[in-house]
């Protein structure tokens, strides 16, 4: 096997390479849509085309081969530095400046491939403008590292620094041809190492997006959860306040009349607005704190289920701020309604415990347990919702015993 064959092998595989790593990209184009993406295939595969006309030029020696490498070089000079500036900067080119780019690269090339005839100072300045974009492609990288610290930018900007002085030898290891296995399996490396780097920095920034969308979100729930609290508590006090003193006055009003049986039903009308009130916001909870609203809360549940509940919990709760508070009553009550609904269960207990660093809270009950595959019901997301949105966590499933056990452990508030 000769010289240039054993060349054009080696130029063979590293466009195979090139050109698989622009596919790579075209399919994260196609599935996120991001601009970079498009503009790395985009330039991975004009690096890909300009080793072929560049092996077809030392098949045919025909100077368009060499023009069109020219052409190639320049553009996989500008969308590689383009890719880099999307990404770490998001600044775009507007279209003018893409058309005077190429402009400038074609005609330039027709200078020096039709003009001076030399294939020696097309090589010379060929290899300077890729070497310049792609030092200048690591500039942007080492300056998006200081900016995020990011494993990926750091890879990237070393990977393009070195691989554009890798560029500068070509003038030294390679006039007309030589060196060639020597270059190509370089440049195949510093193909992997950009590849690699991109993918950690793409994935580094989703990464810190959706974190940044979790953050979001959970600052959303804690609003949402407290604008539903403070729009539990006003209808709970105008249902109390004014359709309960509304109701109060006609039941008075029947009974002095002798009305007994209108009297009655106003009087049920009455119990309901009261259960209700207390549903939306149980009043005993403001007046009295937390335990007395808990311990009525699984007195009633016991009374209208008839389902025996057990409380134990100590006799004060200690450095448990009021919306900690909301949250434990609310999860007792939700757990409470899981019980009555979908457990089963002959008994329910609920217990809390509370010290200097936290409360915590388990119902369990001996209902038929967790069902395997069943999606969460809303009350469970709510309860997780809360928890989460104080710091703290919560377990659910399946206990020794069997039937169902929620554990709640909500740390105590910073100081």
């Amino acid at each position: 096997m000769n010289r240039i064959t054993v060349e054009l092998s080696a130029l063979a595989f590293q466009a195979l390479v090139t050109a698989l790593l622009a596919l790579v990209y075209y399919a994260l184009w196609r599935n996120r849509r991001r601009v970079y993406d498009a503009t790395w295939a985009a330039a991975w595969a004009a690096y890909a085309a300009r080793i072929a006309f560049i092996s077809a030029f030392i098949v045919t020696r025909n100077e368009l081969w060499l023009f069109l490498h020219q052409v190639g070089t320049g553009i996989t000079s500008i969308l590689l530095l383009y890719a880099a500036l999307l990404f770490s900067r998001d600044a775009r080119w507007p279209l003018r400046r893409f058309v005077w780019l190429g402009a400038a690269v074609i005609t330039s090339s027709l200078v020096l491939v039709y003009g001076i005839h030399d294939s020696m100072i097309s090589g010379i300045f060929s290899v300077a403008l890729l070497s310049a974009v792609t030092l200048w492609t690591g500039y942007v990288f080492w300056k998006c590292r200081a900016r995020e610290q990011s494993g990926g930018a750091t890879l990237l900007a070393v990977s393009f620094t070195l691989w554009g002085i890798h560029h500068l030898d070509y003038p030294l290891l390679r006039p007309l041809g030589s060196g060639v296995l020597f270059g190509v399996y370089a440049d195949v490396l510093f193909i992997a190492a950009t590849a690699i780097g991109a993918l950690f920095l793409v994935l580094d920034h989703d990464r810190r997006a959706l974190e940044s969308r979790s953050t979001q979100l959970e600052q959303l729930t804690r609003l949402l959860l407290t604008a539903q609290e403070d729009e539990r508590r006003r209808i709970a006090r105008e249902l109390h306040d004014e359709a309960g003193q509304i109701l109060t006055a006609v039941k008075i009003d029947l009974d002095l009349s002798g009305q007994r049986d209108s009297s009655e039903l106003v009087g049920k009308a009455i119990a309901q607005v009261r259960d209700l009130s207390n549903l939306l916001r149980p009043t005993v909870l403001d007046d009295l704190g937390l335990l007395p609203a808990v311990r009525a809360l699984v007195e009633d549940f016991a009374m209208r289920t008839r389902i025996p509940a057990e409380l134990d919990a100590p006799a004060d709760l200690h450095h448990v701020t009021p919306e900690q508070q909301v949250a434990i009553y609310r999860i007792v009550q939700e757990a409470l309604t899981n019980v009555a609904r979908h457990a089963g269960a002959s008994r329910v207990r609920v217990g809390l415990q509370g010290d200097r660093d936290g409360v915590r809270i388990e119902i369990a009950d001996n209902g038929r347990g967790a069902v395997d595959g069943a999606a969460p019901n809303l009350g469970l997301l709510g309860m997780r919702e809360r928890v989460s949105a104080l710091g703290g966590t919560l377990e659910t499933g399946s206990h020794d015993g069997g039937g169902f056990r929620i554990i709640a452990c909500i740390p105590a508030a910073a100081s």
